[in-house]
């Protein structure tokens, strides 16, 4: 019946979303439907949202604009976040038919019945309480690497933050299910798998939240080690308090996990972190980052970090600017505090005003760039391996090196998901890291 229905996806947001876009879109080719690239005419299409940040709701609407230029008749459905915390305002919005929140969306075929469109979005969203069985998911960024899906939800409670008002509670997929996935990822020969989900240091709470858990994180960690024909395993995004010592031990002896860390901070004040109801202090995360560099002295560490929080005065930013500045740290992620209703912050007093909220982002982005580039020039004339990515960027390919240095070298397609060991040589003016071929 849908033999000739043609669907295409847009994903929003984190690379949990695009690991769980593609799941969604197996489940179309799986009932016949032909999936298409977002810029083509399709008959359906897919969009998974995010509400991290307010951009992301303005750049939905300008997604549906622009996809019923290409098609007015098509059949648009939201799902992911955005969609399960406000169906309603994303059902007003001109042109949307379907509505999933986090449980529905992956089940989307079972509602498409016909495909008129509807002059109001239909809605089905669980209440969030519904959402504690678990669907495991992985997706390919490009030929090179996948992201597979561990973890989904959180049971903490930050004050500016709505996922868990929008994924549910905490609850992982089985370590023999993890196991299969990052099979059948090595025999797609894929070089490079990240570990994804929303805490994914919380691994091992049960498919339906139950808090015995059946696995640590650790466990997962020797596990994945085993897996035949898995060139590199990448942790994503983990919570300091549950990054543990011996995962940092495996991990510097391993041969597949990378020494590359993404760590959140969020904030460098200890004031700040219990006031976002963070489960550390600063010392905590001072001796995450010193652990790591003792045992991995080459080793990237990636921090997210949220400017303009309220009651962030001008003391307490530079406490934070401070401390990353003093850092061995290398690259940050920096986030510009939004309000998010429904959120304890949303409520607090001593709001930071936007155009401050915004000096001190582009001050901790400036940093950002510093430490990158420190980070870089301190692994020139050492020997690394790169793994290759598909795409021809002005004449260059552009890879990895094992510990997320960015490099380039002239396009040869025969490189394209290739790993060879290579000597950084030195930084171009593009800020990318030439390499002498080892």
């Amino acid at each position: 019946m849908n033999a000739h229905k043609k669907v295409a996806f847009y994903t929003l947001g984190c690379k949990l979303n695009f690991s769980e876009t593609s799941t969604i879109a197996r489940g179309f080719q799986n009932e016949g439907f032909e999936r298409v690239d977002f810029e083509e005419i399709a008959d359906i299409y897919v969009i998974n949202t995010c509400s991290v940040t307010d951009n992301a709701d303005k750049r939905f609407k300008t997604i549906v604009k622009n996809t019923l230029k290409k098609n007015d008749d098509a059949f648009l459905i939201a799902v992911g976040c955005y969609a399960q915390l406000k169906p309603e305002e994303l059902a007003n919005v001109d042109g949307v038919d379907l509505v999933l929140g986090a449980t529905e969306k992956f089940k989307v075929t079972d509602y498409i019945n016909d495909l008129s469109k509807n002059d109001m979005g239909e809605i089905h969203s669980c209440e969030i309480s519904e959402a504690d069985f678990y669907v495991g998911s992985y997706s390919f960024g490009d030929r090179t690497r996948a992201f597979l899906k561990v973890q989904d939800g959180c049971d903490y409670k930050c004050t500016y933050c709505t996922i868990p008002l929008a994924r549910g509670i905490s609850r992982s997929d089985t370590l023999e299910n993890v196991l299969k996935n990052a099979k059948e990822i090595s025999k797609k020969n894929i070089k490079e798998i990240v570990l994804t989900g929303v805490n994914i240091g919380d691994y091992g709470k049960g498919e339906f939240g139950n808090k015995k858990h059946e696995h640590t994180f650790y466990e997962l960690v020797q596990a994945l080690d085993k897996v035949e024909g898995i060139h590199r395993l990448r942790i994503s995004s983990i919570e300091p308090n549950l990054l543990k010592n011996e995962t940092i031990e495996f991990v510097s002896k391993s041969k597949t996990f990378v020494p590359h860390f993404h760590i959140p901070l969020q904030s460098g004040s200890d004031t700040l972190l219990k006031l976002m109801k963070r489960r550390y202090l600063r010392k905590t995360y001072t001796d995450r980052v010193t652990a790591i560099k003792e045992k991995m002295p080459n080793a990237c560490i990636g921090v997210d970090v949220i400017v303009g929080f309220p009651g962030e005065t001008d003391e307490l930013f530079l406490e934070t600017y401070n401390y990353l500045n003093e850092m061995d740290i290398s690259y940050l992620h920096v986030f510009t505090y939004s309000e998010r209703p429904n959120t304890e912050a949303e409520k607090m007093e001593s709001v930071v005003s936007l155009n401050i909220r915004k000096k001190r982002s582009k001050m901790l982005r400036g940093l950002s760039v510093k430490k990158r580039r420190a980070f870089y020039e301190s692994q020139l004339d050492t020997y690394h391996t790169v793994l290759f990515e598909s795409k021809n960027k002005a004449g260059y390919i552009q890879g990895f090196t094992e510990n997320y240095v960015k490099v380039k070298t002239p396009w040869n397609p025969k490189l394209v998901n290739t790993i060879h060991d290579i000597k950084l040589t030195k930084i171009d003016e593009d800020g990318l890291v030439r390499f002498d071929w080892k």
